[in-house]
């Protein structure tokens, strides 16, 4: 009857950025396929549709896809959770689903609904009716779908088989005896078969085996391939094939079967349910690769195409039948007795039969990832079985049965439930040599007896359970591996060790006895050891020591008199000195950051003549050692970190003894100056830091490092902009936060140049021309132009951020950074990273922003808020999320929603290794949560789930992040969920940091809010933490955020606030709701607009609009301001007791606040009038778009002022001017027209961030210096009212404003009122009120 398949993983995606102020969502899908065809067929639930949905909770929805158009046509089905398969089935003929990345078949008896319920559950959600609402959007397909039918897949079809009818003759094509026939053809498995007559069905088949053999094109004929199978009896048949499109799809086939050296088919992830019946045609098979279908024993099944009919390969020795569901083991397999691998991992197994004995040939028996607990004493029978995988089953103790499995000499139970290993079972078992127990429960181990365990030689015990571990037992252990433990004592037989690993433990005693003379590698970093034992300068064997991050205080004099070390990672210990015994030293790397170095050893670099990478940044060195005391050096040193010390001038010279130097870092020093000469004899230079000194220059000789790539020195006092673009390979230049006030360039930007940041240079002007130039760069960074001072309290937030790339020039992080969120009482910060990726990252910042602000309109309750955010990004994803993914923080910060006078709270949310720290009172106070396999709970639930987790720590191999945006393909085991973390802010709060993986790798958060906590400059800051990153050994791609607060005590407001609900305190240019304006032509003179001349339109941000970010992608956000948003019983007169936090402010006053909208000019295309030789102050240009930088938001006050003074517009109303326009769906708003206002804001910074600001009644500037414009021009405001201005009212406030004129009209006409006693003192006498306008005239 019916037939069901269901996907817990996406195929066809949307990834929405909406359009801002509409409460409907309008999503856009970046699968183009889907673009193009989505509204088209896509059938939407009708309102009523939907309101029978949430009439009951047990209601919802599923989309159930066309079997044929997969990806472009849905239609939503109404149902119950009781709702069966069978009965969606009988009214849609059939139904499937995809399950994983494979379709599977949903039984009669599932119910749809609850299976997609439980998936939405799973993934995070917590209200069974928001549950229902993600049910009804159609772009949940991209997470779950549903199918009408088995849903037909090109691609797999392909690889099952290839049929169709076409001419064919066999023979040569020389002999006339053979002509051309019509006949059914099929490809499948090995074999081409081809049917001996017309009818296909009846009658024998042709068989020609093609491994081995040939596919030639037939040039005579058009088309046409010629098949020939290998050996002495070989026979050849022409096909003559319809339409190019099938020529090209049998060629690609056929040729991949007949190159194979071994009879081989591979049929995994084809949503199979059965063996398809011309497979068995190919009777030599020898490997069959079924992995992740839905094969079953079914009975229902023709026999002929069940797991029973497998025994008919009599070949067959490899056989992979992992991730099918089987719930059973197949007996099939048993009588296969060629058979020498069989993998059944993942299939949900309980028991394994005794059958298996009779499989004496089998060789490799897989089986990871079930529910076993036992095995069968007729496993023994296996006499040849040498592989036997067990891990990630429930295994307590090992099973006796291995004793008698004498060829298996690895014992493979990594993730089992262990909780002892006792040593008597292993005695029993003298053929294991590997035992393999990671990430078990294991204790400790009980030993029986004294003897040694001699055959045991290599031994996992990683991410246990152990407090400390005495292995003198086995006296001839080679591989040691104990990393994750709870090690404080460690006891090693030394005789035959090659290698130890013991990280992350809390060692503080490490013994080897005797000394391990074939010791090769030895990492003990990370525990609390305090010194190396002795017996490391005797290893003479010894080639990596790591070390590091221990308290570790002196090292053995005679370490590096061991010849054989090439390898020593001594850092973030407390060394004062190193050993000055040198002789014979072969070190190649020698890593010593984060000590107490006063000095290096004076002969270290002269005696050290292999060194090639030394790293001793984070130290207190003054000076650095010669390379050598003559004119001649034998130093090959490429790659010198010193980053973080204070090194002064004095050493520049030291540096050219190391001609052969390609990466220099010596950011943050003292040094002063880098004199010419010495730069010059770098010549093999390729990546120069000299961030963070006080240098006033870059030495012109760089010229002569004709191989630099990178040149980077923010942070200094450079004044003159260097040579840098005369190198040919430059690649990335950063001369941010300096004092640059012009940049000369060639008449040609380098080729490689792809990265220039000039931000945080205030005194930099740049022309037209070079503006031009430089924004053919990819990557071309420079402030915004001020927009100058405006009145207002002290900014509560400001921001500074920075990204850099990492292997390959890769930029695989992102940041988001929105000061005024939300109506412009909220910042929201973010930091993206894809690891390896680029588009995850991307997109995360695109429509995160967004996403929060619809879901902050359904909930106030942060943690609600942020994890449903996080989730429906998983859905936004769509198609990039289902095999890419990425870690991702977000911070926002709001005001306190129950007390709309009380303080600020940080909202942090993270997925994966991106972090949030906040520092309070100079100590660091983490925010998130990193959930990697080190989570126990995290841990739990994915042995659960049954995912394997590799040996480097990462699920199925992918990624080592349990909680991360994306891999829906590896759902359950990988979720969406965020860490949430909420906090007050107070006035000990003094910054936080975001940062991506990279950052937090290289960076312990003590030391990074040590770093910038004296950095007054938020960019400068952000800056700092990436050098120092990079510095200290990350390769990956960086991204930071630094977001300074200053929460004063005022930000606990003690204003009497009225019970209607009050505005809440300010953000940086905050301002409570005003009304969404767009400016179409002539704005009344009191605006302060662009003219009517100028042909300008802007949308101006209000409460009503999202984040000014949001404006290039849209915004999914919905335009209900929350309640007592828009109370027009807020205080607005001076009179009245105000905290710092609610400053008086003017009516009708109009404030100016930062945001950037976007003009066009139907007069010109770069910004810049005919005339004018400058460009304007507040304009930017690319190409054909011209960005002006304005915000004119309003103040607030009580409604008898406004009627008296807003709306001072004839009466006589035509259709121009500007359009006011209220939110049309939320019947309890105020409906007049409301330009109040009250908040402050804050002047942007040269680096973007947000800084203080002067207070100042004038709140619209007289910008008197930039260049006004004749009528037709740019900026020239109407000195006079202008009859013809006024404002296009829309049809629903027609009425109420006419209302309003009318009575404001008659009373002008009776008397001019007065202005209020409390505005008088702040104006010139010579203005009244109805010519504030004119006091307002600004060019903007």
């Amino acid at each position: 009857s019916s037939a069901a398949t269901a996907s817990h993983s996406p195929s066809a995606a949307g990834l929405p950025a909406s359009c801002s102020a509409s409460a409907s969502l309008c999503t856009r899908s970046l699968d183009r396929k889907t673009l193009l065809l989505k509204h088209r067929q896509t059938l939407q639930l009708q309102p009523s549709d939907r309101d029978w949905v949430r009439h009951q909770l047990q209601r919802g929805c599923v989309h159930v896809f066309d079997r044929h158009m997969a990806s472009t046509y849905l239609r939503p089905v109404l149902c119950t959770l009781d709702t069966t398969a069978g009965e969606v089935a009988a009214c849609l003929l059939q139904l499937g689903q995809l399950h994983g990345e494979t379709t599977r078949r949903l039984e009669a008896e599932e119910k749809p609904l609850q299976i997609q319920n439980d998936y939405l559950f799973q993934l995070g959600f917590g209200e069974l009716w928001r549950v229902q609402e993600e049910g009804m959007d159609s772009e949940i397909g991209c997470l779950i779908r549903f199918y009408a039918g088995k849903p037909h897949s090109t691609g797999s079809s392909e690889r099952i088989q290839l049929s169709g009818m076409y001419n064919v003759r066999k023979g040569k094509m020389q002999l006339p005896v053979n002509r051309w026939t019509r006949r059914q053809v099929i490809l499948c498995g090995t074999c081409l078969i081809v049917s001996s007559v017309k009818d296909s069905l009846t009658g024998k088949m042709h068989v020609l085996p093609l491994i081995g053999g040939k596919v030639e094109e037939v040039k005579k004929h058009q088309h046409c391939l010629a098949f020939s199978s290998s050996g002495p009896q070989s026979q050849t048949y022409y096909i003559c094939f319809d339409t190019f499109t099938e020529y090209l799809r049998w060629l690609r086939q056929v040729s991949k079967v007949a190159s194979q050296r071994i009879s081989s088919v591979d049929l995994s992830c084809c949503s199979l349910e059965h063996l398809p019946a011309n497979l068995f045609y190919s009777q030599d098979l020898t490997h069959l690769n079924l992995k992740q279908n839905f094969l079953r024993q079914n009975p229902s099944l023709p026999a002929a195409r069940g797991l029973n009919e497998l025994q008919r390969f009599t070949k067959l020795k490899s056989l992979n039948l992992s991730n099918n569901h089987l719930g059973d083991f197949p007996l099939a397999v048993c009588s296969i007795p060629t058979l020498a691998e069989l993998n059944v991992s993942c299939n949900a197994l309980r028991s394994v039969p005794a059958a298996v004995g009779v499989m004496h040939n089998l060789q490799t028996f897989l089986l990871d990832g079930n529910f076993l607990q036992s095995l069968p004493a007729e496993l023994e029978n296996m006499k040849q079985l040498s592989y036997l995988g067990l891990s990630f089953n429930e295994f307590t103790d090992i099973p006796e049965v291995l004793e008698k499995l004498t060829a298996v000499d690895k014992l493979c139970m990594s993730g089992n439930c262990m909780e002892t290993l006792r040593l008597q079972a292993l005695r029993k078992m003298p053929h294991i040599k590997h035992v393999d127990l990671r990430l078990n429960i294991i204790r400790k181990l009980i030993a029986d007896e004294v003897d040694f365990l001699q055959h045991v030689t290599q031994l996992d015990l990683r991410d246990n359970k152990l407090g400390d571990l005495d292995a003198m037992i086995f006296n001839n252990i080679e591989v040691l591996h104990c990393e994750r433990n709870q090690l404080v004592t460690l006891d090693i037989c030394g005789y035959f060790l090659k290698a130890l690993y013991a990280s992350s433990n809390e060692l503080v005693q490490l013994d080897v006895y005797p000394v391990p003379n074939y010791l090769s590698y030895m990492d003990v970093s990370r525990n609390r050891l305090e010194n190396v034992p002795e017996w490391v300068c005797e290893s003479r064997k010894l080639e990596v020591l790591d070390i590091g991050h221990n308290q570790i205080c002196e090292l053995p004099a005679r370490l590096f008199c061991n010849s054989s070390l090439r390898k020593l990672l001594a850092g973030h210990n407390q060394l004062a000195r190193l050993p000055e015994r040198l002789e014979r030293t072969s070190v190649e790397v020698l890593d010593v950051q984060h000590n107490q170095l006063l000095e290096l050893p004076p002969n270290l670099l002269m005696k050290a003549d292999s060194l090639r990478f030394l790293n001793a940044s984070a130290n207190k060195l003054e000076s650095l050692p010669p390379a050598t005391l003559s004119e001649e050096t034998n130093s090959i040193l490429q790659e010198l970190y010193l980053t973080n010390n204070s090194l002064t001038d004095k050493c520049v010279p030291l540096l050219t003894g190391h001609p052969h130097l390609k990466i220099l870092h010596m950011a943050y020093n003292r040094l002063q100056s880098f004199p010419a000469s010495k730069m010059a004899k770098l010549e093999e230079l390729e990546e120069i830091d000299l961030s963070g000194n006080k240098l006033k220059a870059i030495p012109t000789t760089i010229m002569n490092c004709r191989r630099v790539h990178t040149v980077i020195a923010h942070s200094n006092c450079i004044e003159v902009f260097p040579e840098v673009m005369q190198l040919p390979e430059i690649k990335c230049v950063d001369l941010s936060c300096n004092e640059l006030s012009e940049v000369t360039l060639p008449e040609n930007l380098p080729p490689k140049l792809q990265e220039l940041d000039l931000t945080g240079n205030p005194r930099l002007v740049l022309d037209h021309k070079t503006l031009e130039l430089l924004n053919n760069i990819r990557c071309f960074k420079i402030d915004q132009p001020s927009t100058g001072d405006a009145s207002g309290a002290p900014a509560v937030w400001s921001h500074g951020y920075t990204e850099a790339s990492g292997v390959k020039n890769k930029l695989c992080v992102a940041a988001l950074s929105v000061n005024n969120f939300c109506d412009n009482r909220e910042a929201l910060y973010g930091v993206f990273d894809g690891d390896r990726n680029v588009e995850v990252p991307y997109l995360l910042q695109c429509t995160m922003s967004d996403i929060l602000a619809e879901e902050l309109q359904k909930t106030k309750n942060e943690e609600e808020y942020m994890v449903n955010t996080f989730i429906v990004m998983q859905r936004k994803l769509g198609t990039a999320g289902q095999k890419l993914g990425g870690a991702a923080v977000l911070c926002h910060i709001k005001h306190d929603p129950v007390d709309p006078g009380g303080s600020f709270t940080l909202t942090s949310a993270n997925v994966g290794k991106c972090q949030t720290v906040l520092c309070r009172n100079g100590k660091p106070l983490p925010l998130s949560r990193s959930y990697i396999m080190s989570c126990e709970e995290e841990l739990k639930r994915i042995k659960q789930h049954k995912a394997i987790i590799t040996e480097d720590g990462k699920v199925n191999g992918v990624t080592e992040s349990t909680r991360i945006l994306g891999y829906t393909f590896l759902h359950p085991s990988v979720m969406p969920r965020p860490h949430v973390q909420s906090v007050l802010l107070t006035p000990q709060d003094e910054f936080f940091i975001l940062g991506s993986k990279g950052l937090w790798d290289s960076l312990s958060v003590e030391e990074a809010v040590e770093a910038v906590r004296n950095v007054p400059d938020a960019l400068a800051a952000a800056k700092k933490l990436c050098t120092l990153a990079q510095s200290y050994g990350c390769h990956d791609s960086i991204s930071a955020v630094v977001v300074q607060l200053s929460v004063t005590e005022d930000s606990f407001c003690c204003c009497e606030l009225s019970a209607s609900g009050a505005v809440p305190p300010p953000s940086p240019g905050i301002f409570p709701p005003s009304v969404n304006m767009v400016i179409k032509d002539r704005p009344s003179d009191g605006l302060g607009v662009p003219s009517s001349s100028s042909g300008m339109a802007s949308e101006i941000s209000s409460e009503l609009s999202t984040s000014e970010m949001s404006s290039e992608v849209g915004s999914t956000a919905s335009d209900e301001p929350p309640p007592g948003a828009l109370s027009e019983n807020s205080p607005a007169y001076p009179s009245e007791q105000r905290c710092m936090l609610h400053p008086v402010c003017l009516s009708n006053s109009f404030q100016r606040q930062l945001s950037s909208a976007t003009f066009s000019s139907a007069f010109s295309d770069n910004g810049l009038d005919s005339d004018d030789e400058e460009p304007i102050e507040g304009v930017f240009t690319n190409g054909s778009r011209v960005e002006v930088e304005v915000d004119i938001h309003c103040s607030r006050a009580k409604e008898k002022e406004k009627q008296q003074h807003l709306l001072q517009v004839p009466a006589e109303a035509s259709d121009e001017g500007i359009v006011i326009s209220a939110n049309e769906d939320e019947p309890g708003l105020p409906r007049k027209a409301d330009f109040s206002a009250v908040g402050t804001i804050g002047r942007r910074r040269a680096n973007g961030s947000v800084a203080p600001q002067e207070r100042s009644h004038n709140v619209i500037e007289v910008a008197t210096d930039a260049p006004l414009r004749k009528p037709g021009g740019y900026f020239a405001a109407p000195a006079q009212p202008d009859p013809d201005d006024q404002f296009i009212i829309p049809p629903e406030l027609e009425e109420e404003v006419k209302e309003i004129m009318k009575h404001h009209q008659e009373q002008q006409q009776q008397q001019q009122p007065p202005p209020p006693p409390q505005l008088q003192p702040q104006l010139p006498r010579h203005y009244q009120l109805d010519q504030l306008p004119d006091y307002y005239d600004t060019p903007l």
